[in-house]
């Protein structure tokens, strides 16, 4: 599937990313802070060069616990130098300071009385390595209509699988002609195809120019609280979206996915989902895909920073938003530079 920029008339800028692990840092920034006390210890990791269950099932092993009753916000990139906090029961701070293994290490330890679950993290900061790159003035222009324009909030490759397979299996699940009783997995598979929809849908409304722009119908998210409603007057609405006070969304499609669009909106979401060899009775009964709405466009903020053999990019994302939608804008696929 192929997707559009948002600022196409501005050349990419060449360069390696992920030459070295250093290159590509990811600092999680919590939903809350640990309380302090509690049943629960909170441990703050930096890791390199390894996945987040990695270190998760080495940590349980460290600390005699169950690796099902880990808790993680998120999962982190491997090929990078990434910190996170996980959760483990029943464990005092002193037990966990200092501990390290190849590839990661303790960096904090504060109790809190719940296990941490999945999603509760407001979002990344990244610091990004454009290894080889030399034109600051380019990557400048491009990070500067990001900011004026918005991000589209396409989920990232690594979703689909080696050459999409996730979502081919997924397709298959979906459609009764595959079984998959790991629950995890199959949950996995099957949002690799959610998000494959909504993939569609977000391309279609940046080729139609109405990713920014609400279309009666349309159901809107307001950013700062996450609260839907449907788009009944779009002159009153536009400039809410086009402030970043509010953003369209697509559908994540699932039998809680409410509200629903109407109209025009709603009929864009049923062809994405026929182009995908799918309809919505589908996903109507599928506890495994409850559903929900995304947003199309995030507002960003980009540092550009030149550094020796290249250039840094500074910004935050939201919790579900991945820094390959803001490279591939600067980057255009532009060939990498030759050099170590």
């Amino acid at each position: 599937m192929e997707l559009p920029y948002v600022t196409p008339e501005l050349p990419g800028v060449s360069a390696r990313i992920k030459a070295l692990p250093e290159d590509f840092v990811v600092d999680e920034i919590p939903l809350y802070p640990a309380a302090g006390e509690g049943d629960h210890l909170f441990v703050r990791v930096e890791k390199r060069g390894l996945d987040t269950l990695q270190v998760a099932r080495s940590l349980a092993r460290a600390f005699g616990v169950s690796a099902r009753d880990v808790g993680i916000a998120g999962q982190k990139d491997r090929h990078a130098v990434t910190t996170q906090w996980m959760s483990f029961p029943g464990l005092a701070p002193e037990k966990a300071l200092g501990i390290s293994g190849e590839g990661f290490r303790v960096l904090e330890a504060i109790r809190h009385p719940h296990k941490l679950r999945m999603g509760h993290l407001r979002g990344n900061r990244f610091r990004i390595r454009l290894r080889g790159a030399t034109d600051v003035e380019a990557v400048e222009r491009i990070a500067r209509a990001l900011e004026a324009r918005g991000l589209p909030n396409y989920f990232g490759e690594q979703r689909f699988g080696r050459a999409g397979e996730n979502a081919a299996m997924g397709r298959r699940i979906l459609r009764g002609e595959e079984k998959v009783r790991d629950r995890r997995l199959r949950s996995l598979l099957i949002s690799a195809v959610q998000s494959e929809i909504f993939n569609r849908v977000l391309a279609r409304r940046i080729r139609e120019g109405t990713w920014d722009r609400p279309l009666p119908g349309d159901v809107l998210q307001k950013l700062e609280t996450g609260g839907l409603f449907v788009c009944e007057a779009p002159e009153v609405d536009l400039p809410r979206v086009r402030s970043f006070e509010c953003s369209v969304t697509g559908p994540l499609p699932g039998p809680r996915m409410r509200p629903s669009p109407r109209g025009e909106p709603a009929r864009l979401e049923e062809e994405a989902m026929r182009e995908a060899g799918l309809s919505p009775e589908d996903f109507a009964s599928r506890r495994d895909a409850p559903g929900a709405r995304r947003p199309l466009r995030l507002p960003v903020r980009i540092a550009v920073l030149p550094v020796p053999d290249g250039i840094v990019l500074d910004f935050e994302l939201p919790a579900g938003a991945y820094a390959t939608s803001l490279l591939r804008e600067i980057t255009k696929d532009a060939p990498a530079p030759s050099g170590d």
